[in-house]
């Protein structure tokens, strides 16, 4: 079985959009687990009409959220989505079938920006590029999407819940240090552009690239660096 973790925060708008796109998939040894974090909306609501698993915690903080739910999964391997992206038809089944063959601990996914806008094009062929070689040299993936087996989550703590941004990459780089990391090939998964189209995307790139030269050169980042709060999209 798979446990799709997600982590959620009034996200009674985008919520129901992958909810759907999961239910349409051919795969179906799955259970989706609703991690949230008190929404003030109709998320839980939601999230229960489409038979998912809820889990609540006061914290605001997507590595807590994704902790939290992987200690109720049932499933082995754990599939971390967040809230508002969504499936490929063939996601779940080319993405299983990919990560047991290939025998992988941890993977990433190449993600289609859901904007027509030509920047974003571009956007996708840079960070293809770079997560392609990075997948051999400097394993990094967003928490957008990361399929991991349960039992090396558990064995490293799950994600750094002290961390401020970038949890995903900590995590990703510690677990693939104990085994095999690669990025699924077959299906791609839907990135939404909201942060950048609501705080604009030279904006968006300059907070990433600071936080990815202090990762770089300080490690995980521990405090505030930039404002890059959950929940407020």
């Amino acid at each position: 079985m798979v446990s799709i973790v997600i982590p959620t925060l009034n996200e009674e708008k985008y919520l129901p959009i992958l909810l759907q796109s999961i239910k349409k998939q051919d795969f179906k040894d799955y259970e989706i687990i609703i991690s949230d974090a008190f929404s003030i909306d109709k998320t839980i609501e939601i999230a229960k009409e489409y038979g998912a698993r809820v889990i609540r915690d006061k914290k605001k903080l997507p590595a807590r959220q994704r902790n939290n739910g992987v200690k109720i999964a049932k499933g082995e391997i754990i599939l971390f989505l967040d809230a508002d992206t969504k499936l490929p038809d063939d996601f779940l089944l080319t993405t299983y079938s990919d990560f047991t063959n290939k025998n992988l601990t941890i993977a990433g996914f190449y993600l289609i920006f859901n904007s027509p806008s030509f920047i974003y094009r571009i956007f996708e062929k840079v960070y293809h590029s770079v997560c392609y070689l990075g997948q051999y040299f400097f394993p990094a993936s967003v928490g957008v999407g990361i399929i991991v087996k349960k039992l090396e989550h558990e064995k490293i703590g799950g994600f750094d819940e002290s961390i401020y941004i970038g949890e995903d990459y900590d995590y990703v780089r510690r677990i693939s240090k104990k085994g095999k990391y690669r990025m699924i090939k077959g299906t791609k998964l839907f990135f939404s552009v909201r942060r950048l189209d609501k705080e604009g995307v030279a904006i968006v790139l300059w907070k990433w690239l600071k936080g990815g030269i202090y990762f770089i050169i300080k490690g995980p980042i521990r405090k505030k660096i930039v404002k890059y709060d959950f929940g407020d999209y």
